[in-house]
């Protein structure tokens, strides 16, 4: 019983290696991305999806915070004299899909919330084998031929 309670205490306050500093508005920014991208995934749809993110924001070609990435698009400006995103020009669909971007479902928001915060605060370790790019398996992108395929989960396909 004991060696069980002192693995339990060296799991709670041991560090994981892929868990990050991070702010409400990052778990935020991460949990609308999982909400839209992979709400009708499974957990490990949507641990993925998470995951990409935090892949982007340690490579040195994807801005360097989990809300950069996600808000990363080309921009314009309207005619109030906002910057905007262009129409289906940004790297996660859904922000520039011309929709709302408020979560409407409270169950799956709470998910999205629960799941961000796991990624972000536990850190479950990468199951995209450090992929930097997904789509959805009814697609094909025209740099999916350029990336290596890494895994499939769901209707995801994960590439790096």
């Amino acid at each position: 019983m004991n060696k069980l309670i002192n693995l339990i205490l060296i799991l709670i306050v041991t560090p994981n290696a892929f868990a990050m500093v991070h702010t409400e508005s990052e778990t935020y920014c991460m949990a609308q991305n999982i909400y839209f991208e992979s709400a009708n995934q499974s957990f490990a749809g949507k641990l993925a999806v998470g995951h990409v993110v935090i892949n982007r924001v340690r490579d040195a070609q994807f801005p360097d915070n989990i809300c950069g990435v996600i808000y990363q698009a080309k921009t314009k400006i309207n005619w109030k004299g906002n910057e905007v995103p262009i129409k289906h020009q940004c790297q996660f669909s859904w922000y520039c899909d011309g929709k709302s971007d408020e979560p409407v479902d409270s169950a799956t928001w709470l998910k999205s919330l629960y799941i961000a915060d796991l990624i972000l605060e536990v850190g479950y370790s990468d199951i995209t084998e450090g992929s930097l790019y997904y789509h959805a398996d009814y697609i094909l992108p025209y740099w999916a031929n350029e990336l290596e395929h890494v895994v499939t989960i769901d209707n995801h396909l994960f590439y790096k």
